[in-house]
């Protein structure tokens, strides 16, 4: 009886290690940056919470303005439309939209920080961008768009797009995107309202401020949501890590 259990664990044990060789592994366990912390943890949508997008964008002064009561509603019915449009590739470890839904924002609000990512674009003309306190945004983007030259997309990715047109950091200082199908690094650093970005290593804007989109010439709001945006189209994210800045 004693060889007939052994041998019976010995097969479990090899029928089991193909599906959890497949397992992602948890955040806390992967390479985390000396001073971040995840903002994903490669399982859930566990810290994230939906906001109204689908390539558009919501001010955060009249989020800000719900009564409680209007705030709970509201975000009740983002948080569904969130769930519809966005889920987590377990096996991969990656953050997935299909673009036709909300936007996805942390749940805590930020204010200086230092954000590291991957983003990845999955089909041509694919498009989304990071929200900072709510404010639109470094624009990521393809380059090679059909649809897009005329907004400014040949010129790469990494930089402040809504800013107004006079401003140095609408633009990347350099192109450094990847093709499609492959991850793109993105590193942020915002302290204040200037914003320093590199894209795979290369710097696309140094500190330039940040325009405040909803009230031109007014000051950012000290914190707020960092999100991550829909434009229509799949788009994947992976290694989402933060480090909160003291000034």
């Amino acid at each position: 009886m004693r060889v007939q259990s052994v041998v019976f664990m010995m097969l479990a044990i090899a029928w089991l290690m193909p599906a959890l060789a497949q397992t992602p592994p948890p955040t806390s366990a992967m390479t985390i940056p000396e001073g971040f912390t995840a903002l994903f943890n490669g399982r859930d949508l566990s810290g994230w919470r939906g906001r109204p997008g689908k390539g558009g964008v919501f001010s955060p002064y009249v989020e800000a303005a719900f009564t409680d009561a209007e705030r709970a509603a509201k975000q009740a019915e983002w948080n569904a439309d969130r769930d519809r449009h966005w889920w987590v590739d377990r096996d991969r470890g990656e953050l997935v939209t299909d673009g036709l839904g909300v936007h996805l924002a942390t749940e805590k609000p930020y204010g200086d920080i230092e954000l590291l990512l991957e983003w990845k674009l999955t089909v041509p003309n694919g498009i989304t961008g990071v929200y900072l306190r709510s404010y639109p945004q470094v624009q990521l983007w393809d380059p090679a768009s059909a649809t897009n030259q005329q907004t400014g997309a040949f010129r790469g990715s990494g930089a402040l797009w809504n800013n107004r047109d006079d401003s140095p950091g609408k633009w990347p200082l350099v192109k450094a995107d990847r093709p499609i199908g492959e991850w793109n690094q993105l590193r942020i650093r915002m302290v204040g309202e200037r914003v320093w970005v590199w894209l795979n290593g290369q710097q696309t804007v140094d500190g330039q401020t940040l325009d405040n989109y909803f009230h031109r010439g007014q000051p950012l709001r000290a914190t707020g949501a960092l999100e991550l945006q829909t434009h229509g189209t799949e788009v994947r994210f992976r290694h989402l890590y933060i480090r909160e800045l003291d000034r």
